[in-house]
């Protein structure tokens, strides 16, 4: 144990595996990363690589470097493996909170604040949550954290500063390639703005030239993929440009407050995040007073931009909880050094109140899971008694240290009970399927094959379905077939509301339905219940 205490980037490493890389495959399949895992597999099977496809049909909203980086997984891993198609993502976030460790112990040159700062990072729910998922948002923030850690070496140091802005500008354009110009938009943008108003750039002139040639290979590593398939594609390329760019204005129109609560994506650190913000509170407590203003102003920067913008998702808040797990470091380092001595209740009882919750949390869950646990089937039981047994311990842990203001040791007892979740909770999160109709679409596949019958969706397809089938589904009557299919008996995939086109499209065939297939885990009674996830398989024959 003082082996890794006193080696806290090879500890760190070691909590980010575990964090991102333990039970990949738990977490069922998402539509976001369902268009990435098909495009993915495509490119296997296809060699769709640069004109990338999903479901056969052109696909050119979102740069394919994740998609390449998955179907590379695929191939090693095999292309069936939800782990594979995860992987990448795990590791590209594991790279972006060791990047955070080295850049802030440069920054602040704290070993702890830097150690604090990256923890807080690792565990912040939706930093958890887009880790393990395989979708295209870590990617590009993960990538441009490198880029903005060689920059900030560029400005500070002034020594290798080509190599140094080469290294910025391949993984800028890796950023790039992944989701175009978001992490440069809410992440660098606001890094360069925040950096310039407290601690000014030095070495100008030294720094024209690389420079120059940072934004140059930046500029060629990030736009050569969308000349190409604009070059090949226009038309394709056109109406993609036309949709997406139409959607930042028309589609999940927020308020320009819906993003002030941001805070809250960090999960259990969101009271700490939310006093750290109070900067009138904090700025004369911090041991490195220029360190929290710019992380206090990149944050607050990157939530204004994103604010800016009409089209608001949740999801796009996670670029902010970097600079956000920066600034609440300073917070978590101040009470370190100085929460014995504080008597002050307004300050006492947020803290209390925080960590004694995550204690109560660890010591009522045994009772409460099994409460719920106890009249499901498939229940792996063994995974739940070790982690009511390891949560009921940190609780009494946590409860114990809080009365003897033990604040450092509660805080790393957090950071154990988020791993233990992962690590002991994970296998839990499937533990039942509640759909009393649930019957997967790999079972379609065995149909097809069984009865020799190809298999069409009906006006439109859902990249989870296309997914879990395992190959392509023709689209008829939809954007890829508009024409009737050439055999004389082939089955058709129907969903909601659509019964009735199905047969005004076919009124000189037979229609006969087959059965239902469902991948919800929840019944139809559920509000979680998704329509988009079944279909009803109809034998279509002509007369």
């Amino acid at each position: 144990m003082r082996y890794l205490r006193n080696r806290p980037f090879l500890l760190l490493t070691l909590i980010c595996i575990a964090i991102f890389i333990t039970h990949l495959d738990a977490l069922w399949v998402n539509i976001m990363e369902a268009r990435n895992f098909v495009t993915a597999r495509e490119m296997l099977e296809d060699s769709n690589w640069l004109l990338t496809t999903l479901n056969g049909e052109p696909r050119y909203q979102k740069p394919p470097l994740p998609t390449w980086l998955s179907a590379g997984s695929g191939f090693l891993f095999g292309i069936k493996s939800v782990f594979a198609m995860r992987l990448p993502a795990a590791l590209v976030s594991i790279l972006m909170v060791l990047t955070t460790y080295v850049f802030t112990k440069k920054l602040a040159t704290n070993n702890r604040y830097a150690f604090v700062s990256s923890l807080l990072l690792a565990t912040s729910f939706f930093i958890v949550f887009s880790g393990r998922n395989g979708q295209w948002d870590i990617f590009t923030h993960g990538f441009m954290m490198v880029c903005i850690y060689q920059l900030y070496l560029l400005f500070s140091t002034q020594e290798k500063i080509y190599k140094r802005a080469l290294i910025a500008a391949v993984f800028f354009g890796c950023s790039f390639m992944s989701k175009g110009p978001v992490s440069l938009y809410v992440l660098l943008l606001p890094f360069l703005t925040a950096y310039g108003l407290v601690f000014t750039y030095k070495g100008k002139r030294k720094t024209v030239l690389p420079l120059l040639l940072f934004l140059i290979i930046a500029l060629l590593l990030s736009a050569w993929w969308h000349v190409y398939t604009y070059l090949l594609d226009p038309e394709n390329v056109i109406a993609t440009t036309t949709r997406e760019t139409a959607n930042w204005t028309s589609y999940n129109i927020r308020p320009f407050y819906y993003y002030w609560s941001f805070f809250t994506q960090s999960g259990v650190w969101c009271i700490p995040a939310f006093i750290a913000l109070l900067y009138p509170y904090l700025k004369d407590k911090v041991f490195f007073k220029k360190g929290y203003q710019f992380t206090l102003l990149w944050t607050l920067c990157s939530v204004f931009l994103l604010s800016i913008v009409p089209e608001k998702k949740s999801r796009y808040l996670l670029p902010v909880l970097i600079p956000l797990a920066l600034n609440t470091g300073f917070y978590i380092e101040y009470l370190f050094r100085r929460f014995t001595n504080i008597s002050d209740k307004k300050e006492v009882l947020p803290v209390y109140f925080n960590f004694g919750l995550i204690g109560l949390i660890g010591l009522v869950f045994p009772f409460i899971g099994y409460y719920f646990l106890k009249d499901l089937s498939g229940v792996p039981w063994p995974w739940f008694v070790v982690l009511s047994i390891i949560l009921f311990l940190i609780g009494i842990f946590i409860c114990l240290q809080l009365i003897q203001k033990k604040i450092e040791r509660v805080f790393y007892a957090t950071i154990l009970f988020i791993v233990s979740i992962i690590c002991f909770g994970m296998p839990l999160s499937k533990v039942a399927i509640q759909n009393e109709d649930y019957n997967s679409f790999t079972e379609l596949k065995k149909w097809e094959e069984k009865n020799n019958t190809p298999v069409y969706e009906f006006a439109h397809s859902t990249p989870e379905i296309v997914w879990e089938y395992g190959s392509n589904i023709p689209v008829i009557f939809g954007s890829q077939i508009t024409t009737l299919p050439k055999e004389k008996t082939f089955a058709v995939l129907v969903g909601i509301n659509k019964e009735k086109e199905l047969k005004e499209a076919f009124k000189d065939y037979t229609i006969e339905k087959i059965t239902k297939y469902d991948i919800n885990p929840n019944n139809v009674s559920s509000k979680r219940y998704n329509g988009r996830l079944w279909r009803d398989l109809f034998l279509v024959s002509k007369k």
